[in-house]
């Protein structure tokens, strides 16, 4: 892997982990495109702590009141802190289910398959266009609970699929279950935590010994974490500005573009 190529796949990872366009499905296709079939395990993991340092950075101070609301004396006035990590285990099940099930062989047979990619990328342009039917009920939204954060779990489990979206499946899915827009999308954020790090630990144990190109893979890890964080502060604005339609607009254009090249072109 060139340099070249770690810094633009690391920037890949590091805007569409959190950017509801999938990052999955980017690097399947950008692999492709780039000829790199197989951009190495401890790449991968070293792109993934990126992304999952800038997210614990954004929301250290959230993070550090749920460890300290954990510790004795359990203090009241974090109750809700408390009652976040009980949510974010509820929300990590249905993912958990699916990873350890006969499915993920499934699923993982699809990144072979950059066609379908391109189709499941229109499948979340779609996705991203249903907040708008539901903009009337915003108004009357609330925090997300115990049945919203079950039902972002549940479209998290999906966004395995390479092309579906992990922070628009669970974010909109928390806004169809009744959470405020604000509130769905901090709390995709939070949930990207365990997702990672598991993703992350399970990789660990396959890794190759790979010493030579080690530089080059922290300048991707490097990439990863900075367009990490500019990819939250993003889509949280266009969430205040009510413009997360836009993302669709982006999935469902560059799906087709993906579907007809690889499937009739770069097949």
């Amino acid at each position: 892997m060139s340099l070249l190529d770690a810094i633009i796949l690391g920037l890949v990872q590091g805007l569409t982990e959190f950017l509801p366009v999938s990052s999955s499905g980017h690097l399947v296709l950008s692999q492709k495109l780039l000829g790199v079939e197989e951009q190495g395990l401890t790449f991968e993991v070293m792109v993934h702590f990126g992304t999952l340092l800038s997210v614990m950075i954004y929301f250290w101070k959230q993070l550090w009141n749920m460890l300290l609301s954990i510790l004795p004396p359990f203090r009241k006035e974090l109750a809700k802190e408390r009652e976040m990590i009980l949510l974010l285990a509820i929300a990590s099940v249905p993912a958990a289910v699916i990873g350890f099930s006969p499915l993920k062989g499934v699923f993982e047979g699809t990144y072979e398959k950059p066609a379908v990619v391109g189709l499941l990328l229109m499948l979340t342009g779609g996705i991203l266009f249903l907040p708008r039917l539901i903009a009337n009920r915003q108004k009357d939204s609330a925090d997300v609970g115990f049945k919203s954060a079950l039902i972002m779990g549940i479209g998290q489990a999906f966004a395995i699929l390479p092309g579906v979206s992990r922070s628009g499946s669970t974010i909109v899915s928390g806004m169809m279950a009744g959470a405020k827009s604000s509130a769905a999308a901090e709390f995709s954020f939070l949930m990207a935590i365990p997702a990672i790090a598991a993703a992350a630990f399970l990789e660990l144990g396959h890794l190759p010994k790979e010493g030579g190109q080690l530089a080059t893979y922290i300048v991707g890890t490097a990439v990863a974490f900075l367009s990490g964080l500019i990819a939250i502060y993003t889509v949280l604005a266009a969430i205040r500005r009510g413009r997360f339609e836009y993302f669709g607009i982006y999935c469902l254009v560059a799906g087709l573009i993906a579907f007809l090249y690889f499937q009739f072109i770069g097949a």
